[in-house]
């Protein structure tokens, strides 16, 4: 699993002209899931992206994570973080999951941030969605599980 963790002032997300979710202050995420992840996976990535501490404490040092500073995540459901560009000029799309394995990891990572006490709000899986983000910093990193 792939989270592409945006630090924000803001983030919304529509589809067809509608607002579906928003978040501010706090993260954006893009969420991408490969074809052999977990729910341990969903749930690890989740603790990381929770707890990562990449907000500003009163020095201006990164020092404290989202559940410190009590922000809100808006998550993506972006299979094309797994998009293979090393030959050719047509990204192979072929190391992302199917939507019957990639729906079940991206609810249980939207379940384990919610657990987590996170206010979270979603994109719509496998729509066509528009996104407004306010990169705050810039900050954005990438959290693998394959990395645990």
């Amino acid at each position: 699993m792939r989270a592409l963790i945006q630090r924000v002032s803001s983030g919304t997300v529509r589809v067809d002209g509608e607002v579906v979710g928003q978040t501010g202050p706090g993260l954006v995420v893009l969420l991408g899931v490969a074809p052999d992840d977990t729910p341990a996976d969903a749930d690890f990535v989740a603790d990381k992206c929770v707890n990562l501490r990449i907000f500003e404490d009163q020095d201006g040092k990164m020092n404290l994570s989202l559940a410190q500073i009590g922000g809100s995540m808006l998550v993506v459901s972006q299979f094309t973080l797994y998009a293979d560009t090393a030959a050719g000029r047509r990204p192979s799309l072929s190391g992302a999951a199917r939507p019957e394995t990639a729906i079940p990891c991206y609810e249980r990572f939207i379940e384990a941030v919610s657990r987590l006490g996170i206010p979270v709000q979603t994109g719509r899986f496998g729509a066509y969605m528009q996104l407004e983000i306010h990169n705050d910093g810039p900050v954005t990193m990438l959290v693998e599980s394959k990395t645990k």
